[in-house]
């Protein structure tokens, strides 16, 4: 019989506004068992192949991406901010590219970075906000970010190591 790796549970269950220790192994534990269910249900052989399928996934869609994510969690949810979110629709920041935009697509991130700078200057990271009925704290925005570039960055590793 072949070896399957098991299923497994990933909670949604931490806290969104506890202190850090509580939210720093809360986050780490979402990320152990992010990558646990990313392995879930393959074979030995299947876990030893490499990667190379077809990908909508470029280093350009990470920069979008990327700078759309900033945008959505310092400045519309943590600020309250009133502007549009960019790339808005199911996967836009990664399938609408231009290779002659790039340069704005890029100091739009750069920009963005700034802007969520500008929002928690002087903020607590007990500073709480509330999206769909859920109440958030400026630690858990870090925190979340983090791991967002956490995950990207592996992803640009890898477009990255294709390229060069």
């Amino acid at each position: 019989m072949t070896w399957t790796t098991p299923d497994i549970i990933r909670t949604d269950d931490e806290s969104l506004v506890a202190g850090e220790r509580q939210m720093l192994g809360d986050m780490l534990n979402f990320h152990r068992t992010t990558f646990l269910l990313k392995c879930a249900g393959l074979t030995g052989e299947q876990l030893a192949q490499r990667a190379a399928a077809p990908s909508n996934l470029s280093l350009l869609g990470l920069v979008r991406h990327l700078a759309k994510v900033e945008r959505i969690w310092f400045r519309l949810r943590f600020k309250g901010e009133k502007i549009e979110p960019l790339y808005a629709g199911t996967d836009v920041d990664y399938n609408d590219l231009d290779a002659t935009a790039a340069r704005q697509d890029y100091e739009q991130l750069v920009q963005e970075w700034r802007h969520s700078d500008e929002a928690v200057e002087g903020a607590s990271l007990d500073d709480t906000f509330t999206h769909q009925g859920e109440v958030f704290s400026l630690r858990f925005v870090f925190l979340h970010m983090i791991g967002e570039y956490a995950r990207h960055n592996g992803h640009a590793d890898i477009v990255r190591e294709h390229l060069d």
